[in-house]
């Protein structure tokens, strides 16, 4: 195997240009995969990121059916205060959560006393949604970035709209699960940033008031969110807490919970999704380059050596030999060009994270797009790249094999 070895390189060197050429080529089309994946990946972890740190958390909970009429935010369906104490007993139990927040949700009325409009609210404990949404505090614009008792937050658009201030007062009117109307004077503590996506428009108050104003006789909890230590484990931790959960019945003996990853609340998943489909395609891309690279210089390298050919099967050199030595110069050339374009696609990703890239989210601006590779990406794109090579090299290598001494000899 060694000689076969010394014999490929030997027949490179002797067509430099082209093996440079090719294997130029190969390297350029690594390169782009590497950068457009690194770009791309940046970008789609700053959109999830933005999503999951800012709003929804990286995992939910909710009663059975709760998120199916969302849309009405029933008070019917929020979870009991005896789950409840079930639920946070499990999360203490699971060294991969780092932190939860319970939520109750609701609609009301928002009223300035000279204008009224509806909102939507998040009853929160401040210091367990900050824990499990670090980035909701850097989506208030004006106030201190806190959630305080006797406070709410309210989103920009409103705040806007009705020529509201930090300080000023106003009442939330809402209507409880029974059926009866109850207010409650407010004070505004902060202006929240409009975000894109589900809850974007929300506001928020501290969860003793949501349930003053919900005249709820035991605090009833609307959502559970979630924060992972590690967000590579979130559907590890999905199955593990459906698993866990699938043992809770309702009185119906149907299952009382039902557990949501971002990915099933938030409409951008569907773009984090088309980012992995581009993805994809760009490594079709890469792979059509070098099999057609591959196969035209181990056609014109089969065609250019056929006496050669011939010459090494007269004296005996096996067809199993000759298709090896053809193979051995394919993977060769892979492997140059996966080297070649690795260095470069790591140089290229470390100017793009020097130079700070910035692009704008809905209402978020300045974020800033950190392009980086995995080694196992680099490890699937090279292998890849060699594979193909190889694959690329087969029908030539196969047809110098097969060919006939005598007439390999006699061709001119």
């Amino acid at each position: 195997m060694g000689n076969l070895f010394k014999i490929a390189l030997r027949n490179l060197r002797r067509y430099r240009r082209r093996t440079v050429l090719t294997a130029s080529l190969i390297a350029i089309g690594v390169l782009f995969v590497l950068a457009f994946v690194a770009v791309s990946g940046s970008f789609k972890n700053m959109i999830i990121g933005q999503i999951t740190d800012s709003m929804l958390g990286h995992l939910q909970i909710h009663r059975k059916g709760y998120v199916a009429s969302i849309d009405n935010l029933p008070l019917t369906l929020n979870i009991k205060p005896e789950a409840m104490a079930k639920l946070e007993k499990m999360f203490q139990g699971m060294p991969e959560i780092a932190a939860y927040s319970p939520r109750i949700k609701f609609g009301g009325m928002f009223s300035s006393f000279t204008e009224t409009t509806n909102i939507r609210l998040n009853g929160v404990y401040p210091e367990k949604e900050l824990k499990t949404v670090p980035l909701l505090a850097s989506r208030i614009l004006e106030g201190e970035k806190a959630i305080r008792k006797g406070e709410v937050v309210i989103p920009e658009l409103i705040a806007r709209g009705m020529k509201l201030n930090v300080g000023d007062t106003i009442v939330i009117i809402a209507t409880n699960k029974d059926g009866s109307v109850n207010g409650k004077q407010l004070r505004i503590g902060g202006v929240l940033e409009s975000a894109t996506g589900p809850g974007g428009r929300d506001g928020y108050l501290h969860i003793e008031d949501a349930v003053e104003i919900l005249r709820m006789d035991a605090m009833e909890i609307s959502e559970i969110a979630l924060r992972l230590k590690d967000f590579g484990r979130l559907d590890a931790v999905y199955s593990t807490l459906n698993t866990m959960l699938s043992g809770e019945v309702n009185k119906q003996g149907k299952p009382a919970f039902e557990v949501h990853t971002w990915e099933g609340l938030s409409p951008f998943f569907n773009i984090a999704r088309m980012i992995d489909v581009m993805t994809f395609f760009i490594k079709l891309m890469l792979i059509a380059i070098v099999l057609v690279s591959i196969m035209n210089v181990m056609i014109m390298a089969v065609y250019e050596r056929i006496r050669e050919i011939g010459t090494i099967s007269a004296i005996g050199t096996m067809p199993g030999k000759i298709l090896s030595m053809f193979l051995i110069e394919g993977f060769c050339l892979g492997v140059f060009g996966a080297i070649i374009g690795n260095a470069a696609g790591l140089i290229v990703v470390l100017i793009l994270k020097v130079v700070k890239i910035t692009f704008e989210f809905g209402r978020q601006t300045g974020l800033v797009l950190t392009p980086a590779i995995d080694a196992s990406e680099i490890l699937v794109v090279s292998l890849i790249v060699i594979g193909v090579a190889i694959i690329g090299s087969l029908q030539p290598a196969f047809k110098a094999s097969r060919m006939e001494p005598i007439k390999a000899l006699r061709h001119v």
